[in-house]
């Protein structure tokens, strides 16, 4: 487990940013309507934004070349 955490660490971060990210949105800002299919629910709202924001830190991820 602490293996896969070392390896996967930017992801596991980039994820928690989008989840708190995606949760403040939906607090702050949300649909007032109701109608938004992303925005409308803190559940979708915060699931969203964190895999969003895994996808985005798994970006600057360096890779590594088996030899």
């Amino acid at each position: 487990m602490k293996r896969f955490i070392n390896k996967q660490w930017l992801y596991i971060l980039g994820a928690f940013v989008g989840a708190i990210s995606g949760y403040m949105y939906w607090k702050l800002i949300g649909c007032s309507s109701g109608t938004c299919l992303i925005t409308s629910s803190p559940i979708r709202s915060t699931l969203y934004f964190a895999l969003m924001g895994a996808l985005f830190f798994g970006i600057f991820k360096k890779e590594q070349h088996a030899e």
